[in-house]
C-alpha cells in the first residue's frame, strides 16, 4: 500500500492517493498569507487504517517544505498536530 499527498489548488485541497487513487482529502484556504486547513475526510471505505494521520503528516510535510505558516481549523488536524509536537512550529493561530 502506497500512499501519497497532492495538492490540488484548483479545488484548494489536498487529495491523498492510495496506490494511485483518491482516499482522502483536506480543505484548504489561504488567508494573510497562511494556510488554513478548514476540513479533513477519508472515503468511509477506507476509514480505520490510520490513513487520516496519514493525510495530516504528509500534508504538514508539504507544507514544511514550502516554509508555509498553518492554522488547524480543521478539529482532526489541530488534535494531530497536539499529539504530535514536532509539527507545532508550523502552526499559528
Amino acid at each position: 500500500m502506497e500512499t501519497e499527498v497532492r495538492d490540488d489548488p484548483e479545488q484548494r485541497q489536498f487529495v491523498l492517493l492510495l496506490d494511485g487513487e483518491p482516499a482522502g482529502k483536506a480543505g484548504y484556504r489561504i488567508r494573510d498569507g497562511r494556510t488554513v486547513i478548514t476540513h479533513s475526510e477519508v472515503d468511509p471505505m477506507f476509514r480505520g487504517q490510520g490513513l487520516g494521520n496519514e493525510l495530516a503528516r504528509r500534508t504538514l510535510d508539504l507544507l514544511r517544505g514550502r516554509n508555509a505558516r498553518v492554522v488547524t481549523a480543521c478539529p482532526f488536524f489541530a488534535e494531530f498536530v497536539a499529539a504530535h509536537p514536532e509539527y507545532s512550529d508550523l502552526i499559528e493561530d
